[in-house]
């Protein structure tokens, strides 16, 4: 199992590519340290398709996920949603032991940590 994108978040991706007038390039979905839960989710558009890169395709969209990333978001779902207060990705994880009220930084399971731990 791999990353999967809805058909929602697939056509607002289509819909932002298509603005950027470059076939070439492809949607690379990343996670990174930071944020209040200790890793971040991170998106980019990218042309440069690594060797160690996982490539997925989904609903007409390519996306790129390198090794570490893939690890840890090992069978997520992104999905695009428009709710009253405002539109933005939103990634269901199960990897996540928890999530920060932002839903951008998420805590990885058996690690710790969270919004509770984050000093604010």
């Amino acid at each position: 199992m791999t990353v999967t994108l809805t058909e929602a978040a697939a056509n607002k991706v289509l819909g932002l590519l298509a603005n950027e007038d470059n076939a070439a390039l492809n949607l690379r979905v990343f996670v990174s340290g930071g944020g209040c839960s200790g890793f971040q989710y991170g998106f980019t558009f990218d042309e440069d398709v690594k060797e160690t890169d996982t490539v997925v395709e989904s609903h007409g969209v390519r996306l790129l996920v390198d090794q570490m990333s893939l690890n840890l978001l090992q069978g997520a779902e992104i999905d695009y949603q428009s709710t009253l207060q405002g539109e933005s990705f939103v990634i269901r994880n199960p990897n996540a032991a928890s999530s920060c009220g932002c839903g951008k930084s998420f805590t990885p399971s058996g690690s710790g940590g969270g919004c509770a731990n984050a000093g604010y």
